[in-house]
């Protein structure tokens, strides 16, 4: 009962479990990952049977993680497999230190494993050492942020050509404003000051990424496969700082008030 309260509380749970299920959906019709993201090169043995196992390792943590009796083994299972998806990344961060993209793909997939990292601690039995471990994992999902707004600097010209020219007032002023809300979203989430607004802005800047970039991109082209994993890893990215902010939200109000003290109480005259 405890863990189907807790399933109806975090919102963001569902966005990051439907993000799974869109993605395995994408992967089992396409017959391929959602590249460029999950990067998997085309030499790979049995790349075609590994992209449907992908699909279905998805597709099924996606709907574990909906269910009160399986949310734990979906939230690790999803783990598990944007961890391989991490570590693809990583060779290719390291041999190319002076091109930031590869780097930024890394913190983009382990953005998704350090929400899944939270999900397996809220599941796992309270006192257990990976629950108490979900502060440690919040602040591994707010590193990320901080690879976001550097992406930003160093790929101004293309984060110009993404923002809307419709949007008022200048591109370049909502260029400037999305990369220091990521870079002000780490701080607060580091630090712990003012944490719970600055990650539901987080999401919200994410989500906003999602309603003017990539559903726009899919209705012009609906029959480029990449906008179709553009849409499923951007709504992942949102579960992902969704379920972090409902978990930085949830410890916050549940933190306990420090009783005063014998020496504090004042008694009247």
């Amino acid at each position: 009962m405890a863990k189907q309260r807790s399933i109806t509380s975090y919102l963001g749970l569902y966005v990051f479990g439907g993000a799974a299920i869109f993605l395995g959906v994408l992967g089992l019709v396409s017959g391929d990952f959602a590249s460029p993201w999950q990067s998997v090169g085309p030499n790979v043995p049995l790349r075609v049977p590994l992209a449907y196992l992908t699909a279905v390792l998805e597709l099924v943590g996606g709907f574990a993680l909906l269910w009160p009796r399986t949310a734990r083994a979906g939230a690790l299972t999803l783990t598990m497999v944007y961890s391989v998806f991490t570590l693809i990344w990583v060779p290719r961060a390291l041999v190319n230190l002076g091109n930031y993209d590869p780097i930024g793909n890394v913190f983009e997939e382990f953005c998704l494993v350090a929400a899944g990292l939270v999900l397996c601690a809220i599941f796992s039995p309270a006192g257990s050492s990976i629950a108490r471990r979900r502060p440690l994992f919040v602040l591994l999902f707010g590193i990320c942020p901080i690879s976001f707004g550097i992406v930003h600097i160093v790929d101004m010209p293309g984060l110009l050509g993404w923002i809307p020219g419709w949007l008022p007032p200048t591109k370049m002023f909502w260029a400037y404003a999305t990369t220091m809300g990521f870079f002000g979203a780490a701080v607060a989430i580091l630090t712990g000051i003012m944490a719970p607004l600055a990650a539901r802005l987080l999401t919200a800047e994410i989500v906003v990424f999602e309603l003017l970039v990539w559903i726009p991109n899919l209705s012009r082209g609906p029959k480029n496969p990449f906008n179709w994993a553009g849409n499923a890893i951007c709504i992942a990215l949102a579960g992902a700082a969704w379920v972090v902010s409902d978990a930085i939200g949830t410890a916050a109000k549940t933190k306990p008030i420090p009783a005063e003290s014998p020496a504090e109480v004042t008694i009247p005259a």
